[in-house]
Formats: structure tokens, C-alpha cells, sequence
């Protein structure tokens, strides 16, 4: 099935060549029908992502080309084509499944730009359902993690927005994956945004969208990830790095549910969930002037805490037989911990948490020399960022000073890899680059 093929249904014969003949000049293939039956005899024979067709036909209607169309395929995208007498028809299919309507005489800019979108949304929301099915569960039996998992079965009834906040590593992405499978909107999209892996500039067309033509660089329209999410789960990944100057769009696509893509007079209405993250403090944050106090209450409508790995050690070593499971070469015998090395993974206060320990474990297996993990892999654990980067403290030092040495000591005793870093100091990669920058240290290897 190609991914730039239509199929285009009018019972005008003037109006199906106009069509066929723009989306083949802009490298679509195209095929045509005169009505409903012609329509469904073609796509039977041979599928195609996307169909537009016209609403009243002599032969039947829109509505059941798109009704056998997605019996035989159901992630084909159906935009409709409407007179002005026929958009109450058209509203009727949007209600039923149907992605778009567009009023006659119809504009072929506006068509392509529907359809980027529309296939665009189509895509992202098969690839997020295989993923979420595909997620890995939870893994302990700590108190600690089974009041968390009671918490999650009770915010997944609801359909109300969540903050997580937790440490680095702890699994922030897993909890909003599992709440999303355990709620309402189980069949929509998931779909995962990280607020400080774009720059500034381009955060806001990631999340809201835009339209071709928009900024320089804006070859085709984009959806941006609340309009990929609709029906769904959106997750704000470290939401707390987002940028001052950005947040009140955020907090009014929140308020209002819709959403303006850039340069486009569209608005998009949402029927979104958001899961927010932060490793951060974010009323440290809102208190230093760096997010606003507002969009903090907006998203905190069920907050949830996620507990430290040193305060579910019950769950480490099993934790690390998942690990061990996971990464282990499937062709090798099974491997297992010795006791002496159990112990010192039980003793370790794993400052990375979860993602700390699975690392370990990845660096154990690549370093064995047979297939039990003993007591001398232990001098592989990283020491505690308090150990590796104590710096004196003297009267009369600056905070400007003390920030730079931490940095420094931090990204010497990490090898310079900057993501580390950012974990063991509890801030954003964003952040340890623009200090990094700020201060004029060397550059280094970057994760």
C-alpha cells in the first residue's frame, strides 16, 4: 500500500479530473471512481491509505464508501467532500470516523494540507497503539510500589489530567503508559513529547503544529502532538523545562481544549488527556520565577509521586533478574547474581534509580567472564554523585563558583557524557548545556 496513494470518488466528471490531476502533479497515485460502488470494487482490489470523497452520490453515499472502506482498512483516512447543503451530512461522518470534510469549491492547497494531516494523525496513532501494547509492566512488590500501583488503578478511572513528580530514572514514562492502558482511552494514541529535547524556537510548532509556509523551513503541514493525541494520551515529558515565554499557550490550549496551529486559521478542538512529568520541584521553580504558578495548578489535577529505587530495595533484585532477562544474549546459557553481588546491590542507594541499575547490569554482562555475576562487578557501580563530587566550601565563595566546580567535578567524574550528569545533578540536559556553554567550560563527549 503506498503511502502517497488516493483514491478519489465524485460523481462530477469535471470535479474527479481536477482533483486527479493536482494530486498527481504533487507525486500522489491517483485513482478515480464516479460513485459508492465503483469506489469500494477498486478499493477492494487495491488498497490505499487515504480517501476523498464526495458526500451524495447517485449510487449511494459518503458515508458507505467510508463505512466498507474501513471494514477492509481500518486506518485508511476519509476526508469528505461538501456542498453547502450537505454539511450537516458531512458533521454526521466527522461523528461516525470520519476525518475531515472540506466545502465545495475546494481549494487543492487546503486539500494537501488535510491530507498531510490527516495521514499524519493516522500513522502516529497505529505506531502508538503497537507501542503501548508492546510497553513492559511494572516490575515490584515493595509497599511502597504497590501503594504506588493503587494510586495509578485509581487515577486511570478518571479522565482528569496528572503530574507526575519523581527523580530521574524512576520510570515516569512507564507509569504514564500504564494509565493510559488502564483508562477509558485505551484504543487512542499515546503519544510522548520530551519539553527539553527541542530548542525554544521550536517546541511550540512540536506541540501545537503548523501549516506549510508558516516559518522558514515549513516545506509541508505538520500535526503537532496534542492534535496527534486526540482520543488519547498525551504525555509532557519534563513539562517543568518548558519555557517561560511558551507556557501560557500551554495553559490555554488546557483551559480551552482546542489548539491554533501555526499560521493557520484552523482551530482543532481536543479531546486529549495530558500526563505531565518533572524531576524537578516545580513549586522550587514557580517560586524562582521559572514556571507559572497557574499552569502548575492546571496540570496538577491528580498528582502522583513516584518513590526512589533506595526506598523500594525489596524490588531491586528483582528489578535486576528482569534486567538480567532482558539483556542477557539468547543464544548464551542463563545467567544469575551471586549472593556476594546481591548484597551490594541491595546496599547501593542507586542515585540513577532504575535506569542506573539496568545500566549496571548491561556493563555486568558485557564484563563477566562466565555466567554468574559475582561480588567483583561490584567495583563497577558508580560511586554516589556525593562522593564523586564533593567540593570545599569556603566563606566568601559564590554561588556562581560553587555551581561552576559541581559542574565541572560532575562531568569529570562521569567521562564528560552530559546526560549522566544532568541525572546525577537532577536538571535537564538543556540545562547542563547552557551551563556548560554559560561557563565556557571545554567541550566534552555528549550521550
Amino acid at each position: 500500500m503506498s503511502t502517497s496513494a488516493v483514491l478519489v470518488v465524485d460523481d462530477e466528471a469535471a470535479m474527479r479530473a481536477a482533483l486527479e490531476a493536482s494530486f498527481r502533479r504533487n507525486g500522489w497515485d491517483v485513482t478515480t471512481a464516479s460513485g459508492a460502488g465503483e469506489a469500494l470494487a477498486k478499493f477492494r482490489r487495491m488498497p490505499c491509505p487515504l480517501v476523498v470523497t464526495d458526500v451524495r452520490m447517485p449510487d449511494g453515499d459518503g458515508l458507505q464508501v467510508m463505512q466498507g472502506v474501513r471494514e477492509m482498512a481500518p486506518a485508511t483516512a476519509v476526508i469528505f467532500l461538501t456542498a453547502y447543503g450537505t454539511v450537516t451530512d458531512a458533521v454526521q461522518a466527522i461523528k461516525e470516523g470520519a476525518c475531515d470534510y472540506l466545502m465545495k469549491p475546494v481549494s487543492f492547497d487546503r486539500l494537501r494540507e488535510a491530507a498531510e494531516r490527516v495521514l499524519a494523525i493516522a500513522g502516529v496513532s497505529a505506531k502508538e497503539k503497537k507501542q503501548a501494547a508492546a510497553a513492559p509492566e511494572l516490575i515490584g512488590r515493595s509497599s511502597a510500589f504497590l501503594r504506588l500501583l493503587d494510586q495509578v488503578r485509581q487515577v486511570a478511572r478518571t479522565g482528569a489530567d496528572v503530574l507526575i513528580e519523581a527523580e530521574s530514572g524512576t520510570g515516569k514514562e512507564l507509569v504514564a503508559r500504564l494509565i493510559h492502558r488502564a483508562s477509558a482511552r485505551r484504543e487512542g494514541p499515546f503519544v510522548a513529547v520530551n519539553c527539553s529535547a527541542f530548542p525554544d524556537h521550536l517546541l511550540e510548532s512540536e506541540l501545537f503544529g503548523h501549516v506549510r509556509g508558516a516559518f522558514t523551513g515549513a516545506t509541508a503541514t505538520k500535526p503537532g502532538k496534542f492534535e496527534l493525541a486526540n482520543g488519547g494520551t498525551l504525555l509532557l515529558d519534563e513539562v517543568g523545562e518548558m519555557p517561560l515565554g511558551l507556557q501560557p499557550k500551554l495553559l490555554r490550549v488546557l483551559q480551552e481544549r482546542e489548539v491554533d496551529p501555526l499560521g493557520s486559521t484552523r482551530t482543532v478542538p481536543l479531546d486529549v488527556r495530558v500526563i505531565a512529568t518533572t524531576n524537578r520541584a516545580l513549586r522550587a521553580r514557580i517560586a524562582a520565577g521559572e514556571f507559572r504558578a497557574d499552569l502548575y495548578y492546571r496540570l496538577n489535577v491528580l498528582p502522583l509521586t513516584l518513590p526512589p529505587l533506595r526506598d523500594r530495595r525489596e524490588d531491586i533484585l528483582e528489578l535486576a533478574e528482569f534486567f538480567l532477562r532482558k539483556h542477557a544474549p539468547n543464544s548464551a546459557p542463563a545467567y544469575r547474581i551471586a549472593p556476594e553481588l546481591a548484597a551490594g546491590l541491595e546496599a547501593h542507594r542507586w542515585p540513577g534509580n532504575v535506569r542506573e541499575l539496568e545500566n549496571f547490569i548491561r556493563r555486568a554482562l558485557a564484563l563477566s567472564n562466565g555466567c554468574v555475576l559475582g561480588a567483583e562487578l561490584l567495583s563497577h557501580i558508580e560511586p554516589s554523585p556525593e562522593t564523586q563530587c564533593s567540593t570545599a566550601l569556603e566563606a566568601g565563595v559564590s554561588l556562581r563558583d560553587v555551581e561552576r566546580q559541581l559542574l565541572e567535578r560532575t562531568l569529570e567524574a562521569v567521562g564528560g557524557n552530559r546526560t549522566r550528569a544532568a541525572e546525577l545533578m537532577g536538571v535537564s540536559l538543556r540545562t547542563v548545556r547552557n551551563k556548560i556553554r554559560n561557563y565556557g567550560l571545554p567541550a566534552r563527549r555528549s550521550a
